[in-house]
């Protein structure tokens, strides 16, 4: 049964947002796509998909940007079935330790990583209470975001914002408790090739795009088991 898929931060073809649109494309479900700027892979592969891909403009970082992506999907679709909310940022101090880092990065990486999702899911929220087969909402977190793991000096900016995510990510799990038509769900995804810098590590965004895809879907209805999970589907300590 195909689906109504939103995802937030798919811009980069190298990335994990971009290669998901393209596991659901291939799929046969339509995807909402949201960028904040314009990206040449994506309008190439909207000409590929010109029925199923739907390029949204949103910035997660301002309110008056997702209500007004909001309205504007609305206007093509009475429903959502998924959304992944995979756009995240890291300041360009995010690898230096207290001393040399600028304490004033950490809020604008919370406001884009952590507030950035609840924008989205309040938003789209009238119409993932639409959908026929049950919605489900992933956040994409990290193992940065771990607390009771945490063993890094640097991250000041994206562990706290991944943190946050996760508390807010449980906090609406605990607000969807007794909704049987919406799930939520955060997910530390791997170590995933999608810069030049991550060339050591073990898991190509494309493929690895694919084994998530199957993994959401073992969690779309299931509120009993754990809510920050790996890409195995294990729990994450919090």
């Amino acid at each position: 049964m195909s689906q109504t898929v939103l995802i937030t931060g798919t811009g980069r073809p190298c990335a994990l947002g971009f290669n998901l649109v393209k596991r659901y494309l291939e799929a046969g479900d339509r995807v909402f796509a949201s960028i904040r700027r314009p990206s040449e892979a994506l309008e190439a592969l909207q000409k590929e998909y010109p029925e199923q891909l739907y390029v949204l403009t949103m910035d997660i970082a301002s309110t008056g940007s997702v209500n007004a992506a909001a309205a504007e999907a609305a206007g093509r679709t009475d429903h959502i079935d998924l959304i992944v909310n995979n756009a995240a940022t890291a300041s360009a101090d995010t690898m230096k330790e207290l001393p040399d880092f600028d304490p004033d990065l950490i809020a604008p990486a919370v406001n884009v990583g952590a507030v950035g999702p609840v924008r989205v899911v309040r938003a789209f929220l009238p119409l993932l209470k639409k959908s026929r087969m049950g919605a489900l909402v992933v956040n994409t977190s990290s193992e940065a975001g771990s607390i009771g793991k945490c063993c890094r000096t640097f991250y000041l900016d994206y562990g706290t914002e991944k943190a946050a995510l996760n508390m807010l990510t449980m906090t609406l799990h605990n607000y969807f408790k007794d909704d049987p038509g919406i799930n939520i769900i955060c997910v530390h995804p791997g170590w995933i090739r999608t810069s030049p810098g991550s060339s050591e590590a073990p898991l190509d965004p494309y493929e690895h795009a694919e084994t998530l895809r199957l993994l959401f879907e073992t969690r779309r209805h299931d509120k009993e088991g754990p809510v920050f999970i790996t890409h195995t589907g294990e729990a994450y300590p919090w």
